[in-house]
């Protein structure tokens, strides 16, 4: 059976690599932070090194921002957003460039920790 154009078969193993690729970043934030943060906390974490951002009080509302930063960050590598530049702040900026693919929950996990293992392995991490 095939989903999406590819068979079954190859989808397990995708998801089994990313999985284990996972594992192996959660290794090394745990060995680096002493503790493993889950997926909001390493987007937390890319919005924070994208941005330079450095507080001892965040908001709820930074957080988000944060968030929103490494998200546009992650995706970029792929297309889906551009980064237009940064403001007087040094906050980068974003422009959404095509659709987001519509996926189910797990898909759509996978599509961000996925991204975020291309975020990493590009910062040599």
């Amino acid at each position: 059976m095939k989903k999406g154009g590819l068979p079954l078969r190859s989808m397990a193993f995708m998801q089994d690599d990313i999985q284990q690729r996972w594992w192996n970043l959660e290794a090394k934030l745990v060995e680096r932070f002493g503790k493993k943060p889950d997926l909001e906390g390493i987007l937390f974490l890319i919005g924070l090194q994208e941005t330079g951002y450095i507080t001892q009080n965040i908001s709820k509302e930074q957080k988000q921002d944060l968030m929103h930063v490494a998200m546009c960050r992650i995706l970029q590598s792929s297309g889906y957003y551009r980064m237009d530049g940064k403001d007087e702040e040094g906050w980068p900026h974003f422009t959404q460039v095509k659709d987001l693919p519509v996926f189910s929950l797990p898909e759509q996990e996978n599509f961000i920790r996925d991204h975020v293992l291309l975020y990493f392995e590009a910062q040599d991490f």
